[in-house]
């Protein structure tokens, strides 16, 4: 029996090994796709808002490349073969 005065904390920790498996859905630059296409392809298959594929998009324009989504490999692959389908190339690392 748990007396009232004590507290029970519950505590979730990451394991190195599930920080290490998180990994990023890079989307890059290319001179091919339009603004629309690259915010329209993040809204429908990433599910992002239109502001944040809006500010993905900048990112990828300005920097090179962006990271779009993170995760697991396994959570990522449809995401990146979808965006790719879509002739967007992006990669996970």
């Amino acid at each position: 029996m748990i007396n009232s005065t004590e507290t029970i904390v519950k505590e979730e920790t990451l394991t190195l090994e599930e920080i290490l498996e998180t990994s990023n859905l890079i989307v890059h630059n290319d001179e091919v796709n339009t603004f629309d296409w690259v915010i329209e392809t993040l809204v429908s298959v990433c599910k992002h808002t239109f502001e944040q594929a809006e500010q993905c998009s900048m990112l990828v324009h300005y920097k090179g490349k962006a990271a779009v989504k993170n995760g697991s490999l396994e959570e990522l692959k449809p995401y990146k073969d979808a965006i790719c389908e879509r002739g967007i190339n992006a990669t996970i690392e």
